[in-house]
């Protein structure tokens, strides 16, 4: 049986539709279908998402080799040329929420041996000052100190869709 090439699948809560919306206008010319709702349960709750996903195709094979490993999900040890402003700006947007000034990045799905890269490169790369937070004995968390915000508004904010601005306090 031949392997099927791999695909990127995207679902946020319908309250993040915007998003949803323009990450498909960036990967439509990949997909088949437009974005669907879908039902999710989240913490035991019933919710509405937006889901889409691309067709399988070859050109996502390096993206994958990059953040899987045995079907791992990982952080790619070449994460500091590609942890972009836009990158950044997308991590936040999918993954960030606003915390006591500051910002969480819910990175709960990666080892700590990543997280900690990935906030070794916040600080080399981007003088972002940030902090380990647990938020179960194993999903580490990333929070972004109140006095890093100003430089990662500066950096992310042109890349944002307007509704997650909140996300860095605007």
């Amino acid at each position: 049986m031949k392997a099927q090439a791999p695909h990127l699948a995207f679902k946020q809560s319908l309250k993040n539709s915007s998003y949803v919306l323009y990450v498909f206008s960036i990967l439509c010319h990949y997909c088949n279908t437009c974005p669907t709702f879908v039902k999710s349960v989240r913490k035991d709750k019933m919710d509405l998402a937006l889901y889409f996903r691309t067709r399988g195709l070859p050109c996502f094979s390096e993206l994958r080799s990059l953040f899987y490993i045995n079907k791992v999900k990982r952080v790619p040890s070449d994460i500091y040329n590609l942890l972009t402003p836009v990158a950044l700006a997308h991590l936040i947007m999918g993954d960030g929420s606003a915390k006591q000034h500051g910002l969480i990045i819910c990175t709960d799905s990666y080892e700590l041996v990543d997280v900690i890269r990935l906030m070794n490169v916040l600080l080399i790369r981007y003088n972002i000052d940030c902090t380990l937070r647990l938020h179960t004995k194993t999903q580490p968390r990333i929070y972004v100190r109140q006095r890093s915000m100003p430089i990662v508004r500066e950096l992310v904010k042109p890349y944002m869709v307007k509704s997650m601005l909140y996300k860095i306090g605007i």
